[in-house]
């Protein structure tokens, strides 16, 4: 055996440059918002902040495979929202009170501070590195060297969410963006190279936030079974793609109500991947479904039997002007002149003018060697079910409940 590995990474990228679907319905549905609203105060904050990255995760999934119908979605919704919540520190009047809602918080429910520090203890949970599973996630701010950050925002930034600042000459835009580029390849194990280009030299302020995460599966495909196999795109459009096959007992089972078989692999260290195959032409209506509580269904619907598993080998780039996507989910004034993030630097002539977002997940068998002590697998003598992934399916990774990324892939040989 050789150890079947995913590699994930992702960037972030806020450029601030020079001087209305929302996730919660504050007034909607009395007893059972009343019931939640109990609940979100007997959290911890950690929880509350786990439970609307969840919300924001459907939210922003919803948003985009309309606007990708037919494409590869990917994209980490833990690293947005945190990147996000940063800019919470300094941001004020409504500018303040979009990011909220649109980060799915009702101020009447959570205050400022509880949800600064859920995210702190969030990242505490999820940054870690033991055998066989790497998670790390950071945030920086590079700030046009005149500029003078508040000592407040700064001392917030760092205290809870263990963001850095450095100044920045962003005039010399060529040498501004090599070190940019240098400091994120660092950060992300050389994975992202060139996060950067054609830096504007008028930016002043940049904020980039990444997450890299790298996995070995708990039951590792055997490369040699690997073989060349059909995966529909659509109806009758095929691509002919390297397909994995594993057998013996995996977690899987049937939700009815999506008409979609959900499967779950775990990873070593704690991490957990759900894959969920619509029956033929429910896409639609899964994705029209997807819900918070419907992703915490499939932990108690999965149970341990024999499958025969077939699930393709892939790579995905997700790249996304979040700028447009949260635009059109609310977050309107910090990207045009009402921006008011005047928290940052004292004044609120600073906009957010580009914010990318950039994510990475690889699917393969990788050169290391397993573990020599696999253990032989006790198998109840029942005829295995047969789980093909063998058209579009939806793909959630999650550690500690929370979810650090989602997707959909549609075709395993498009990159992009």
């Amino acid at each position: 055996h050789r150890n079947m590995k995913m590699l994930l990474f992702l960037c972030l990228l806020l450029v601030g440059i020079h001087s209305n679907s929302y996730c919660y319905e504050p007034y909607q549905q009395g007893v059972r918002i009343q019931n939640q609203r109990a609940q979100e105060n007997r959290n911890m904050p950690w929880q509350s902040v786990r439970n609307s990255v969840c919300r924001f995760a459907c939210c922003f999934y919803k948003e985009i495979s309309t606007q990708e119908n037919n494409g590869n979605v990917f994209f980490s919704p833990l690293s947005i929202s945190t990147a996000f919540a940063m800019l919470t520190l300094g941001a004020r009047s409504d500018t303040l009170t979009q990011i909220l809602r649109v980060l799915c918080f009702n101020p009447r429910q959570i205050s400022e501070n509880d949800i600064h520090e859920g995210y702190r203890q969030l990242m505490q949970m999820v940054n870690r590195r033991n055998a066989g599973l790497q998670l790390n996630m950071g945030n920086v701010l590079f700030v046009l060297d005149r500029l003078k950050p508040q000592e407040k925002f700064l001392s917030n930034l760092r205290n809870f969410y263990e963001g850095e600042a450095y100044p920045m000459n962003f005039k010399k835009a060529d040498q501004a963006q090599l070190k940019i580029n240098e400091y994120v390849a660092r950060r992300t194990n050389g994975k992202i190279k060139d996060l950067i280009s054609n830096l504007d030299p008028l930016t002043e302020i940049l904020l980039i936030s990444y997450i890299y995460f790298n996995a070995e599966w708990e039951k590792p495909f055997d490369p040699k079974y690997t073989k060349m196999s059909k995966f529909f795109v659509d109806g009758n459009k095929a691509v002919e793609v390297p397909m994995m096959f594993g057998m013996g007992l995996f977690k899987h089972g049937y939700d009815e109500q999506l008409s979609s078989t959900v499967v779950q692999m775990d990873y070593k260290g704690g991490a957990s991947a759900f894959f969920i195959l619509p029956d033929r032409g429910r896409m639609r209506k899964l994705e029209k479904r997807l819900s918070c509580e419907r992703l915490s269904r499939w932990r108690t619907l999965v149970t341990k039997s024999s499958v025969n598993l077939y699930l393709p080998k892939f790579t995905l780039y997700g790249t996304y002007n979040l700028k447009d996507i949260l635009y059109k989910m609310g977050i309107m004034d910090l990207f045009t002149d009402k921006a008011d993030l005047s928290g940052i630097t004292g004044q609120p002539q600073h906009r957010i003018s580009q914010a990318i977002h950039k994510a990475v997940v690889k699917v393969d068998e990788t050169g290391t060697e397993a573990a020599a002590a696999t253990g032989m697998e006790m198998v109840p003598m029942s005829v295995p079910v047969t789980v093909r992934f063998d058209r579009p399916f939806l793909m959630v990774i999650t550690m500690e409940n929370t979810i650090l990324f989602m997707g959909k892939i549609v075709n395993p040989l498009k990159k992009e």
